[in-house]
């Protein structure tokens, strides 16, 4: 069976995370805790070469990178096609997407949620206000771009179905709700197809994936209360300056 290495506090753990609950694909789940520094510890065995999650290892293969992992999923439990799709111009446009994504919305939505959440514990005080605000800029741009490019009056990224494309997504724009930016407010249309995405998935299912990054307001007792995260604040730091 294979093993998922896997934090739900992570948007792209959630990704696959969410793929694999959703589509019942067998696998094993193994927890590691990013917060309490345990990818650098031997809890996290072999695999703490990588340092990072996801992992997935399916016998003697491992693989890191959640959009290799997806697609692999995709591939080997033969799900069905509109998730990956087999015709070329389809998964070009799947593609596109994923490749898009990287350095636009994860990054942005993501740099929020750090800036928040990191920014305290690791420079002792609060995001400059010049500094967040650009953030906020950064993010508000993926948004537009998500919705006038890639969306467009579609119920999905890639057309009338769901995809890989829409799973990345959706769990990249929760990331910022932790930290009280909601992305979707005054966006009917992201609304719109937020609801969707939990339908197809599962209301219930979603709700238990993103419970942990939505109840995380006792971050910073825990990162200041952890030995391995106080030894990393120094190389923290460089992201933050």
């Amino acid at each position: 069976i294979m093993e998922l290495y896997l934090d739900l506090l992570s948007p792209p753990c959630r990704a696959v995370y969410l793929f694999a609950e959703a589509l019942k694909i067998p696998y094993e789940f193994k927890s590691v805790n990013l917060f309490q520094g345990q990818q650098y510890t031997k809890e996290f065995g072999e695999l703490s070469i990588i340092r990072k999650v996801p992992v997935l290892k399916d016998g003697s293969f491992v693989l890191t990178e959640s959009i290799a992992i997806l697609q692999y999923l995709a591939q080997k439990c033969s799900v069905a096609d509109h998730w990956f799709p087999a015709d070329l111009q389809q998964r070009a446009r799947l593609s596109e997407y994923l490749s898009w994504q990287h350095l636009n919305l994860r990054f942005h939505c993501s740099k929020v949620f750090l800036l928040r959440a990191l920014h305290p514990f690791v420079m002792g005080s609060e995001v400059p206000k010049e500094k967040m605000d650009a953030a906020m800029e950064d993010m508000k741009q993926s948004l537009d771009f998500l919705e006038e490019k890639f969306l467009q009056n579609k119920q999905f990224i890639n057309g009338s179905k769901i995809s890989l494309a829409d799973l990345v997504a959706i769990v990249e724009m929760m990331q910022p709700l932790a930290v009280g930016v909601d992305g979707f407010k005054d966006r009917p249309k992201l609304l719109g197809w937020r609801d969707r995405v939990k339908k197809e998935l599962g209301e219930k299912l979603f709700n238990q994936a993103h419970e942990a990054v939505l109840n995380s307001s006792d971050m910073q007792q825990k990162l200041q209360n952890n030995s391995e995260m106080q030894k990393l604040k120094s190389s923290l730091s460089k992201y933050f300056r």
